[in-house]
């Protein structure tokens, strides 16, 4: 029966085997009609009917047969197969269901050329696609595969570009994250989509990083081995294998260095490792596929590529950490191991050894366009910095450790900064990094560790020009660092500020005043000390010099005694500087609500005297301190704290320092006078005019403080709460009229000092104060004599009274009692009144009267000598005192003549 059936039949026997999977049957018709079924036949049979859903392993074996033509040498005829499914239909019939069976064909679009003439390799590609499409068993297809893999290079080199990419992106690396495109549609993507799509997991997880290497090693090697990734090579123009290799492309390999270069962007740590855990193009992961190899021109090509993308990617990792450099360095190492150059040391070890680096002959690396290239066409040939060669991984290891002894200093900086702050040769830009650099050193690591300090010293200095005067040993060398544009004295400056800053006080001396070398010179170094001194000052928060920022500035200042000894006049400025913050710490201060006085602001401060007077009303008593605070003011002329305001003009404008001294001793005492006034304490008041004010005045000089402190003395009044004398001495004991005669003493202190247009309203206050004290005195006159005459009714004993008369005791009695009564310093003020007055109205010619009026008074005299009542020593002190001024000076207030016998009368 089986011998009789039509290739109809036959054909639709074996589709019938086909749909029903059952390969045995299948087999043996193929070995009964092998003319029929031959071997293209049989797999377009294979391909239409066969499902998809079934087990490679259960035809793996007839393909294998149909391969290597077994199936047709020796056929089993003894096997039998069943042929009812075609035994009820006519041949005619059988041929027009033959003709309806479109079966596929092993060829489809986009075939791999290499297999158009294979039908075994068609069937096998052609298979995997629809198994994978209908049934998803993209897992069952090695098991179809591998057996064919020494089939035909083709089969192969699809199977490890096409398959195994995909297959171990989905089902053996990130099976919770599939890509959703089938076999056929992966492989018509364009490079970059899929090279996005294989990576689009590597590395996006923390958890992951470990893995970078094997994604690029397992994916992306594996499919880059397709001629399909690969450009057609432009004929050689060159002589040299350098010029071929020129001509090589490999457009799906620039796509995967695109990925590294922006993950070197956004995420750094992926990067690295990728560099770290792959070796390139020659590193690949091809599983159990085989083995496939690159000519020496395309894998030297790719190598070179490879390189240079790692140099891009260290330019462009923008994280300025310690971590992100030493990754960086980790690349450049890399790179160095892959050109067969000796690797750099790590980055640690390089900071200690800061070996010396020099420009190398090609001057276009410290340029500006050497900046531009940091950013652009990184991966262009013509850029010199990703080149891999010598050179250019030797100038960004020296950048890498720059940015990194910035780093690790507390000034962060990239790479990238670095290389701008080398190429761009910017003054302001590298000025700006060294103060953040060295401002930081303070605020971490050991402050207390002069080594610290030295290898900060030594790191700032080579960062200036990379170790490159050194080597030359010449001044004039080319400076090329990351501060090649700062002047080494201003580098040793801000070291010595750093010491000093830092209390390394004895390695400031050691390096900048002991040395032989001499760093800077005597009058930077003077002025370095005096600037780091003051603003150890300015930052004190406690104005007690024993204590913070003051003792601080009190070091600092005598750190370099051979420099600035004691006798030289910053050291005297800053001394009386803290003389006069130490003493106010003394008293209770607030210059602002709830700000304590701070030691700057005595400093900035527009008027520092004033801040005597906030000490005055804030301390009760503290006037009577008054030498205390005469003191700070001096200290304060001695700081140069009085020389100008912030608006450059002088507050005293003093012609001299003396005068200047002069002008804030009589200014304070005025404060003192005020406060004890405002105290109500009138007699410290009085003793500050008669004793210091007085004495202090000049009368050919005016200035705007004394004359108002006796003034505003002399118009105190007493009132209940006035502090009453602890003594009285031989004034009067009638404290009313005691009190009016220090009034008068502080006027007429007042009329000796006060500029002439000041006069008309102190003697208005005389004149008042005056009649006050006539009132005063006559009333207790009258009070006396009524004491008197009561005395005189009573008999007294011995008959005193009968042998005197009542009268002439009782003028002796009251003249003997107000001989002393005044202050014998009112000879003194009436004299230096005169002068006062003669100097501020010497056109006036009652001073002639008035002389003559003294005469007259001196006749007075010896009448009372002679029998006649003497006058009292008050008069005496007010004819001295006032009746010159009234006499001379009063039409000025309308003051009349007075005849004094007539008031005696």
């Amino acid at each position: 029966m089986t011998a009789s059936l039509s290739p109809p039949r036959v054909l639709l026997l074996a589709v019938h085997f086909a749909a029903k999977s059952d390969t045995q049957s299948l087999i043996a018709l193929v070995a009964h009609h092998p003319n029929v079924l031959q071997p293209e036949l049989i797999l377009r049979v294979l391909l239409t009917c066969l499902p998809e859903t079934l087990r490679s392993s259960e035809y793996v074996g007839l393909i294998e047969r149909i391969e290597s033509g077994d199936i047709y040498s020796e056929p089993d005829l003894s096997i039998q197969f069943d042929s009812s499914s075609v035994q009820d239909i006519t041949d005619a019939e059988a041929a027009k269901k033959a003709r309806r069976l479109h079966l596929l064909p092993l060829a489809w679009d986009h075939a791999p050329i290499d297999a158009l003439r294979d039908p075994v390799s068609l069937f096998l590609i052609h298979r995997a696609h629809r198994v994978d499409q209908e049934a998803g068993l993209l897992t069952q297809l090695p098991e179809l595969l591998v057996p064919f893999l020494q089939h035909a290079p083709c089969v192969r080199t699809w199977a490890i570009s096409a398959l195994l990419p995909l297959l171990r992106r989905n089902y053996e690396y990130y099976p919770q994250e599939p890509i959703s495109h089938t076999l056929e549609s992966f492989e018509r993507l364009d490079d970059g989509t899929a090279v996005a799509l294989l990576l689009s997991q590597t590395g996006a997880r923390k958890e992951d990083l470990p893995h970078v290497g094997r994604d690029l090693r397992g994916l992306i090697g594996p499919w880059i081995y397709n001629d399909a990734r690969w450009g057609t090579s432009i004929e050689n123009r060159g002589p040299t294998e350098s010029n071929r290799a020129r001509h090589v492309s490999c457009p799906a390999w620039e796509h995967v260095l695109e990925w590294l270069i922006t993950q070197a962007s956004v995420s750094w740590k992926v990067a690295v490792k990728a560099f770290d855990q792959w070796d390139g193009p020659g590193d690949v992961d091809l599983g159990g596929y085989g083995s496939e190899w690159l000519d020496d021109e395309a894998q030297g090509h790719l190598e070179q590529r490879f390189a240079r993308a790692a140099l891009a990617s260290a330019y462009l990792i923008p994280e300025a950490s310690v971590d992100a450099l030493a990754g960086v360095n980790s690349i450049i190492t890399k790179i160095m191991t892959l050109l067969d150059q000796d690797p750099c040391p790590t980055l640690q070890v390089a900071s200690s050894l800061l070996s010396p680096f020099t420009e190398p002959e090609r001057e276009t690396f410290i340029s500006a366009r050497s900046a531009s290239l940091m950013r652009n066409d990184l991966l262009q040939d013509s850029n010199y910095l990703t080149t891999p060669n010598r050179e250019s991984t030797q100038l960004l290891h020296i950048l890498t450790l720059s940015a990194f002894i910035l780093t690790k200093g507390g000034a962060p900086c990239s790479v990238r900064r670095a290389g701008e702050l080398a190429f761009l040769q910017d003054e302001r830009d590298q000025k700006t990094e060294a103060i953040r650099l060295i401002g930081s050193l303070s605020t971490q690591g050991p402050k207390n560790d002069d080594k610290y300090w030295i290898r900060a010293r030594n790191e700032l200095l080579w960062l200036r020009d990379w170790g490159a005067e050194e080597v030359d040993g010449s001044r004039d060398t080319q400076i090329y660092g990351i501060f090649g544009r700062l002047k080494k004295e201003f580098l040793e400056t801000e070291c010595l500020k750093a010491f000093l800053a830092n209390t390394r006080y004895s390695l400031a001396r050691s390096i900048y005043e002991d040395s032989p070398e001499k760093p800077l010179d005597e009058n930077v170094l003077r002025d370095t000390v005096v600037a780091a001194a003051m603003e150890a000052y300015n930052n004190a928060s406690n104005p007690h010099r024993g204590r913070g920022g003051l003792l601080k500035c009190d070091d600092i200042i005598h750190s370099c005694p051979k420099t600035l000894p004691e006798t030289h006049p910053e050291s005297r400025r800053i001394e009386a500087l803290l003389r006069a913050t130490h003493a106010l710490s003394e008293y209770r201060l607030v210059l602002k609500k709830g700000e304590p006085f701070t030691p700057v602001v005595l400093r900035v401060h527009t008027d520092p005297i004033s801040i005597i007077e906030k000490v005055l009303e804030q301390n009760p008593k503290g006037y009577t301190n008054i030498q205390d605070l005469l003191d700070i003011g001096s200290n304060m002329v001695d700081a140069g704290l009085l020389a100008s305001d912030k608006l450059g003009k002088s507050k005293m404008s003093p012609r001299l320092p003396s005068d200047r001294h002069t002008a804030t001793r009589r200014r304070i005492t005025a404060m003192c006078v005020d406060a004890a006034l405002t105290a109500d304490d009138f007699e410290t008041a009085y003793s500050y005019v008669v004793n210091r004010v007085a004495l202090d005045a000049d009368p050919r000089t005016t200035d705007e403080y004394s004359w108002k402190a006796a003034l505003q003395a002399g118009k105190y009044r007493r009132t209940a709460r006035t502090v009453k004398p602890t003594h009285i001495g031989t004034a009067s004991g009638n404290l009313d009229i005691r009190h009016l005669e220090q009034r008068i003493e502080c006027l007429s202190v007042a009329v000796r000092i006060a500029p002439p247009a000041t006069l008309q309203e102190i003697l208005n206050g005389f004149r008042k104060c005056e009649e006050e004290l006539n009132a005063a005195i006559k009333a207790e006159e009258a009070q006396e004599s009524a004491w008197d005459d009561q005395g005189d009714i009573q008999a007294m004993p011995g008959a005193f009274s009968s042998t005197v008369p009542a009268g002439v005791a009782r003028n002796a009695t009251r003249t003997s009692r107000h001989v002393d009564e005044a202050p014998m310093s009112l000879f003194d003020l009436s004299r230096a009144s005169m002068a006062r007055a003669q100097h501020n109205f010497s056109a006036l010619s009652s001073l002639q009267r008035s002389g003559q009026s003294r005469a007259g008074d001196a006749e007075g005299s010896s009448d009372e000598v002679s029998g006649q009542p003497r006058a009292r020593k008050r008069d005496q002190l007010r004819e001295a005192a006032v009746g010159t001024l009234a006499s001379g000076v009063g039409w000025l207030i309308g003051a009349q003549p007075v005849d004094r016998g007539q008031e005696r009368e």
